[in-house]
């Protein structure tokens, strides 16, 4: 691996483009001197942020792009109108060719993957990829995925979500044999879809290595940590993502409501108020972005609404998930699954 960790930049995506992204740059720079940064944009958008910055001049090289994928834009859209020409696909192209060792992009959820498997295609025994979320919880955080990159999976699917869940935990949570479980409607081996009962008796019988599977877990469970991997499919993964984002959301609108109910309570505020920014974000999963598992390239996705520091957490990331060769690790957790696996089809979820 090169001494210089490289990182590809899609410079105009996301609700705030450029705004966001070059300041992540100079603060994820900061922590990480070694990244250099090839950014995909709009050149002379670019330039003043680069002329204010000359320690991100020094690290990063341009590449001018007109085009600029639409957060409103379908997969389909983004395929026919970006393919070869937008910001999003090259950024995820210079990982194909060995320019970059990561892509990273806060632009439309679904256009990203659609271009991103077009582009690099998904490892070898991988049929699928998988978006992989840290969820914070009382513990620290956990790993929950799929969190939206298909809908449905047979058994297969789901223990390759295992294994590349715990593969990622491994690098993020510095352990070499990660907790994992299965999320389903209750603890007993009974219960449940045939798909994840089937899967819930390939672990517990693959007795995989740098992994210790816990068995089935409820969705009560995510905000407590039980596990250090959740495994879903992408459907439910979805829902219980957007779930939880609006969950906190609504919280937070409980606190403010509840602040602004009398003098003492707007006076209390002021001496809480970054306390309770701090829960806030704190409660909101993906704060630092997904992890696009399953791809034969690392790619990242930022939140689209993220500020410059949470655009620099997913720089981070993706820094830690090349750093600590993150695919080297599902290659050799995958080599002791089960090689059977049935074909499936799946559908992208638009997000």
């Amino acid at each position: 691996m090169a001494t210089d960790i490289r990182i590809a930049l899609d410079a105009m995506g996301g609700d705030n483009g450029l705004a966001v992204v070059m300041p992540a740059a100079s603060i994820a720079l900061e922590r990480r001197p070694d990244i250099r940064f090839l950014l995909y944009g709009d050149r002379k958008a670019i330039a003043p942020y680069l002329a204010a910055d000359p320690r991100l001049a020094a690290r990063a090289e341009v590449f001018h792009t007109d085009v600029a994928v639409k957060m409103t834009d379908k997969p389909s859209q983004a395929l026919r109108a970006g393919r070869r020409v937008s910001s999003m696909w090259q950024a995820i192209e210079a990982v194909k060719t060995g320019k970059a060792d990561c892509a990273i992009s806060a632009g439309n959820t679904g256009a990203l993957m659609a271009m991103a498997k077009f582009c690099l295609h998904t490892m070898a025994a991988i049929d699928r990829p998988a978006i992989a979320a840290l969820w914070p919880t009382v513990r620290g955080e956990s790993i929950v995925l799929d969190v939206g990159a298909t809908i449905g999976g047979d058994e297969q699917h789901l223990v390759d979500l295992a294994v590349m869940g715990a593969a990622m935990a491994r690098i993020v949570f510095d352990i070499d044999s990660p907790t994992v479980g299965l999320l389903n409607v209750g603890t007993e081996e009974i219960k449940g879809v045939e798909e994840v009962k089937a899967a819930g008796r390939l672990l517990r019988e693959a007795r995989l290595p740098n992994m210790t599977y816990r068995g089935f877990v409820e969705g009560d469970d995510l905000g407590q940590g039980v596990v250090d991997v959740f495994v879903t499919e992408g459907f439910t993964g979805n829902i219980a993502l957007k779930t939880a984002e609006g969950t906190a959301r609504q919280l937070g609108q409980y606190m403010r409501d509840a602040f602004g109910h009398s003098l003492m309570s707007r006076i209390g505020f002021l001496f809480a108020r970054k306390a309770i920014a701090a829960l806030r974000e704190r409660m909101a999963p993906r704060a630092h972005g997904g992890v696009f598992l399953g791809l034969d390239g690392v790619v990242i996705k930022a939140h689209g609404g993220a500020d410059a520091e949470s655009y620099a957490g997913a720089v981070e990331l993706g820094y830690d998930m090349v750093r600590q060769e993150l695919l080297a690790k599902i290659r050799e957790m995958i080599a002791h699954a089960s090689d059977g696996r049935p074909a499936a089809a799946s559908q992208a979820i638009d997000t």
